[in-house]
């Protein structure tokens, strides 16, 4: 090995940096491969630079890539981490195909393995002779173009035809826009079209693969024109028949060759196997392996836990606006499949994720959304069950790859449409299910939720607090969520639901006489280790720290329509009979509001605002909040979800604790460090422990400062 004092060393090490941050690594942060960082913590050039000359490279880091002296004169590709830029489809080709080579072995490759290694011989030809370009990368660069500027088939037929007449002798573009979709189809990484009903009733596959009407309510599968519909499959002037349009196309993305796809190059079957060959096992929480819910599927599950290389997978959902602000009232749904047997700086990167489906708007699915899973229902059960043929190219054999759904991630109103209990009403809580602890505010007219005291230990002096609660003593227990055999035999008390899009409205006294919330029987219990998951539903953190935070400022600030003490807020506090000291009091035909202990004067608001106002941020860490503060106003808006993450962890502790009484700091930055601690990279056992015993508190001191609006 070479000293580092060594010009030959310093030139090597010089050369490493500049190779891993160009390339693959778009971004201006790439792993940090020195003995204290170990590869995890992302930084500058500069900072990685630094770390090297100083602590020297991790020795597991140098034991993996050999003598670190040879290694950092060596000429091997040396970009070991993730693509982030979706403009460069030359580095996402290399990225995908990299050290994926059939070699010598004694064993042949699955079908889909042949296709793809065939692939790779016109990923080596070159454009036309002498041409840094392949066939491949160029056909890849050329439907990036297509989608990202809306072409037609017809403008790509264009400009291969211009491409073809341009080039010198000897190119191998083809010359229709299908043969070159016939070579990216072999990636194995096209979609299919299912055509589905206009009110979300059926998809109009298997058995309903050639109906025109849907079985459910009747409606057409086709869109209405001009032409007389006798008229539709007829022979055209120009001798064509004329093409029927579907009201709405599920956009359907097979997840079996995606997952096939993981092992057809040597770095990332190393990689889906770091969960088991790689993790470490030191009593803290890094990895979803690390997590209880993991190990309870590889307990309860051995065989499938007896090779590292099957999937355990997590599904994400939510809707979004994809024409910005031209069309508000559009919405489509994307759901989004990621495999978590990755490390946890790869697992959750962009080109790792795997879109599943693209559900159509303009409107959100709704309970309807089971109609569209089930296609990925399906396959997600045919993949534990059955699994599926996948050549290894690390190993160099095949191997049959099975897959577990571990959970899901969404929001609050997510939540409801994938799990089926509905997250409104006197129920809410799918937690505490139909034991949720609910009031229903008179004059705010509409449902609050407070008895936090019963998460307390049964021998707490504030479970014997009458006065600073609801005027009663607290005696019942915590609830338990319910396990997947309750939920089943909870699904026989009510038949399911048909789907579709239904205007008869559910009368008052039926959501009144209901013991239950669930609207549907959830599709994933389908799956047949469903049932048996720890954890089946997850929320989201940030939205849960953006609905928290514009709550806290909208009341501090007084901000209208954010903010939960109100003239309504106090007059239910008075029908409740709490805190008598807030009541409102009756003056000339109007209510005056006696101060609270969160109201703020005018001074204290306008320093909240100029705080907001001043405070700067390292580059890239959060976006410019001082566009969205008014200081003369005392006023703030236009903040996304990241920027009020932001001010509720880190900002909202240091300016509360000037302006505000100490009762009210107190629970404020507990709320801050909960959050704060549950977002951290690193967690340990004991610390989620005190993390649930103290938000139980703040929640508790929260109920004793704020409305019940609040809630």
């Amino acid at each position: 090995m070479l000293p580092q004092s060594s010009l030959e060393w310093q030139a090597g090490l010089d050369k490493f940096i500049d190779t891993i941050f160009e390339g693959t690594y778009a971004s201006e942060t790439a792993p940090c491969p020195c003995s204290r960082c170990c590869g995890v913590v992302y930084k500058r050039k500069s900072e990685v630079q630094m770390d090297l000359l100083t602590k020297g490279f991790d020795e597991n880091f140098v034991k993996e890539k050999g003598n670190a002296g040879i290694f950092l004169n060596d000429d091997r590709d040396l970009n070991v981490g993730p693509p982030d830029d979706a403009s460069s489809a030359n580095n996402l080709l290399s990225a995908l195909i990299r050290g994926a080579t059939s070699g010598n072995t004694n064993e042949e490759p699955c079908e889909s393995a042949k296709k793809f290694f065939d692939l790779l011989k016109d990923a080596q030809q070159e454009l036309w002779p002498g041409s840094q370009l392949t066939k491949v990368s160029f056909l890849v660069k050329l439907f990036q173009l297509k989608c990202m500027g809306g072409w037609s088939k017809e403008n790509a037929e264009q400009t291969l035809s211009l491409w073809r007449d341009t080039l010198p002798p000897g190119h191998c573009i083809p010359d229709t826009i299908k043969k070159a979709q016939k070579i990216i189809r072999d990636l194995g990484l096209t979609y299919i079209k299912i055509d589905a009903c206009v009110n979300d009733c059926v998809l109009f596959r298997g058995p309903l693969a050639d109906m025109d009407t849907c079985p459910t309510c009747g409606e057409s599968r086709w869109k209405k024109d001009d032409t007389n519909s006798d008229e539709i499959g007829k022979s055209s002037e120009s001798g064509g028949a004329k093409k029927r349009t579907p009201c709405k196309v599920l956009r359907y993305f097979p997840l079996t060759p995606r997952l096939q796809r993981l092992y057809m190059s040597k770095e990332t079957s190393s990689l889906m196997r770091w969960h088991k060959e790689e993790l470490v096992s030191d009593g803290k929480m890094r990895h979803p392996a690390d997590s209880l819910a993991w190990k309870h599927v590889n307990d309860r599950y051995k065989w499938f836990d007896s090779d590292p290389r099957n999937v355990r997978l997590g599904l994400a959902s939510d809707g979004f606006n994809p024409f910005g602000m031209l069309n508000v009232n559009y919405t489509c749904w994307p759901v989004i499949l990621i495999p978590y047997n990755l490390p946890p700086w790869l697992c959750l990167k962009q080109p790792y994720w795997m879109m599943s489906m693209l559900i159509p708007g303009p409107k959100s699915p709704g309970v309807n959304i089971d109609v569209y899973l089930q296609p990925l229902i399906d396959e997600l059960h045919d993949l534990w069950v059955n699994g599926v043929l996948t050549w290894d190219e690390k190993e160099k054999k095949n191997f049959t790859l099975h897959a577990i759904l571990l959970w899901t991630i969404n929001d609050f109103p997510a939540y409801a449409m994938l799990s089926g209990w509905s997250t409104k009403g006197k129920f809410a809580c799918p937690y505490c299910h139909k034991h949720t602890d609910y009031l229903w505010l008179k004059h705010g007219s509409k449902h609050c939720y407070l008895g936090h005291r019963r998460f307390l230990p049964m021998n707490h002096k504030w479970r014997r607090n009458k006065t600073s609660f609801n005027n009663k003593a607290e005696t019942r227990e915590a609830p338990v969520p319910l396990s997947g055999d309750q939920v089943l035999r909870d699904y026989e008390s009510f038949q399911q639901v048909t789907f579709g899009k239904d205007t008869r409205k559910r009368k008052q006294r039926d959501e009144e006489n209901r013991w239950h919330n669930w609207r549907k029987k959830s599709i994933f219990f389908q799956l047949p280790y469903w049932k048996s998951l720890l954890v089946r539903h997850n929320l989201d953190v940030m939205h849960i720290e953006k609905n928290i935070c514009e709550s806290l400022l909208g009341t501090l600030l007084e901000l209208q329509g954010k903010c939960k003490d109100s003239e309504k807020a106090r007059l239910d506090m008075q029908h409740f009979g709490i805190r008598p000291d807030q009541h409102p009091v009756l003056e000339k035909g109007k209510y005056t509001l006696p101060p609270a202990l969160y109201s703020l004067g005018k001074d204290d608001k306008e320093i909240l605002c100029k705080f907001l106002h001043g405070v700067k941020f390292p580059d890239g860490y959060a976006a410019n909040i001082r566009r969205c503060v008014d200081v003369n106003g005392c006023k703030l808006s236009g903040l996304k979800t990241h920027d009020l993450h932001v001010i509720l962890q880190k900002l909202l502790p240091l300016v509360v604790r000037n302006i505000l009484p100490k009762d009210v700091v107190t629970p404020l930055m507990e709320l801050s460090r909960f959050f704060n601690s549950l977002c951290s990279k690193e967690l340990e056992f004991s610390e989620i422990e005190k993390l649930s015993t103290s938000i139980r508190e703040t929640l508790c001191r929260l109920e004793m400062i704020f409305p019940p609006a609040f809630f």
